[in-house]
Order: structure tokens, then sequence, then C-alpha cells
């Protein structure tokens, strides 16, 4: 089934290059099938490449979604036209009566504030709590994980001398969760933060649960209340340039970066990228919607609690 996305939105002629079915709005509405109902609270600085991103992913499942796009009325972004933001994107206050079958949180370039510093710190508080109780389950990422589990559980954070760059090895520690069917012993996960989370501070909360982490990196996916959160510390979602696009952009003017490990052919930033994170990050997003969203939502959607 395709994904059923706003009309007009950037995303639907890039991916349609990609032989990505999707649908915009005018053709849906003549189908007569209850889509499930993500939405995505975008906290990212390219909004419209996080919207590719993201919507790639969530292509591969055989279910009809459709896609709702979450901003915050305290932020303004300034890196994406206003038009687009107006345009695609609805302020939390005007979702707050709505439920949705799943949520996707983003990563926020505000890593190395404390979290109570963060300018709209109170209205993503307001938001974790909302989605405990509006969401069939929930991802949070990279940062959003970070502000996650700190709200909800009181985890903290940790700064990192040097970033966090480059696509690293996770061992799964729960391989018979859906959220890993079919997966291998070891998957690549890209990750790009200057912060961390502690494996003892995960394993203190009975409330949480430790499914995936990595030699070199540490923590990588937590879960908790049984699939309703999963808290992923990397960017599985990222394009096979992001973190180039990203070295490219810092090596000159922060010296707290180093080139993204194991992600060049040969280690040589002159070479492309060496993918190797794909194929786990289209199972994760399909096992997601699949058993965590698909089967655990309420037909009636207004019965989500």
């Amino acid at each position: 089934m395709p994904l059923r996305l706003p009309d007009q939105l950037p995303a639907i002629e890039l991916l349609k290059q990609e032989n990505i079915f999707v649908m915009d709005d005018s053709r849906a509405h003549m189908q007569d099938i209850r889509p499930l109902k993500i939405v995505i609270l975008n906290l990212m600085p390219l909004k419209i490449t996080t919207e590719t991103d993201l919507i790639r992913l969530l292509s591969n499942t055989p279910l009809q979604l459709e896609i709702s796009f979450m901003k915050l009325r305290s932020h303004t972004p300034k890196n994406t036209p206003i038009e687009h933001m107006m345009m695609f994107y609805r302020d939390f206050e005007q979702m707050r009566n709505e439920k949705y079958d799943g949520m996707i949180i983003t990563g926020a370039p505000v890593e190395t504030l404390d979290f109570e510093d963060v300018t709209y710190w109170d209205e993503m508080t307001d938001i974790f709590s909302w989605a405990r109780t509006h969401v069939t389950s929930t991802l949070y990422i990279c940062w959003a994980a970070q502000a996650g589990l700190y709200f909800n559980y009181g985890v903290p954070k940790y700064p990192l001398e040097k970033k966090m760059f480059g696509i690293f090895p996770q061992y799964t520690l729960e391989p018979q969760l859906p959220i890993f069917r079919g997966f291998d012993d070891i998957f690549q996960m890209p990750h790009s933060r200057h912060t961390e989370i502690h494996r003892d501070d995960i394993l203190a909360r009975p409330e949480l649960k430790l499914i995936a982490e990595s030699k070199e990196c540490g923590v990588s996916m937590v879960m908790a209340r049984e699939g309703r959160e999963f808290y992923i510390t990397g960017h599985l979602e990222y394009a096979p340039n992001t973190l180039n696009n990203e070295y490219k952009r810092d090596k000159d003017i922060r010296d707290d970066v180093e080139m993204p490990r194991h992600y060049y052919r040969d280690d040589n930033p002159d070479l492309e990228p060496l993918v190797t994170w794909r194929a786990h990050a289209n199972l994760l997003y399909n096992n997601w919607i699949n058993y965590y969203v698909y089967q655990e939502t309420p037909f009636d959607i207004n019965q989500i609690k």
C-alpha cells in the first residue's frame, strides 16, 4: 500500500524518482481504508531532508499510512521556508485533541544545552506527556531519545570530549523482540552526537529495557512500556551522504569533530561512503509499524489510552 501524504509535499516527487509508491491526499480520499495515522515532530534544522529520510523508511510497509507533521509554537525554524512550515505543519496545540497510531520525534541541534535551558523545553515536556495517552507507540530519535529518557525516567546525559560520529556496529540484546524480527546478530547504525547516556543509568530503572548497544558508542536502543516507547540514540534514517555533509560543514570550524568512523571506503574522505545500515533501517521501521503500531492499535483510534 502507498503512503498518504499532504498534497505538494516536496518528498513526494523526490521519492517517486526512487520508485517509491506515495499517494497525495486528493487520491487517498477516494479509498475506503482506515490508514494508520503517524505524526512526525520534526525538530531537525533541514526539515525537508528529514521528512524525505523518514518517509523513505516508512514507505516499505504494506499498510497504508497517513503522515502528519507537527511543529512547536515556541520555536521558529531558521533553515526552512516559512511557506513550507505553514503549508505542511501544524502546531501541537492544534493537534492536542487528536490521537495517533504512531509518532516519531526527531533529534534537534540543542544537545550541548541542559534540557531545561532549551527554549522550547516546556512545550516538549507537554508533548512527551501527551504522547503517552494519545499515541500507541512513539519512536524517540537522538536528542529526543535523551530528552524523553530524562523527562520520563530521570536518566541524565553526559558530555563527550569528541563527537560520536560515524557508523558503529550494534549488538541486539533482546533478539526475540518483534522489533528485531529478521535482524542479524550485529547491525550498523549512524551516530552523530556530542552527548551520551550510560548503560548503568538505564539498567537502574526497572521500567527500561536496554535492547541494543555498541562496544564503541554505547547505548543505542532502549524500550519501555512493552514497546509503546522506543529510544534510539543514533540515526538509522540518515541518507548515505548525511554524515559526509556534516563532516565537511564542521571539520574546519570545530575542534571536537573528527572524520566519521567506519564510513568512507578505505577510511578515505575523498571516496564515497560505504552504506551498511540501510537494510536494517528499513527492517526496523517496518517491524515497528507492523508489530507495535498496527497490531497494538485499536480499530477505533479514539480508544487509544
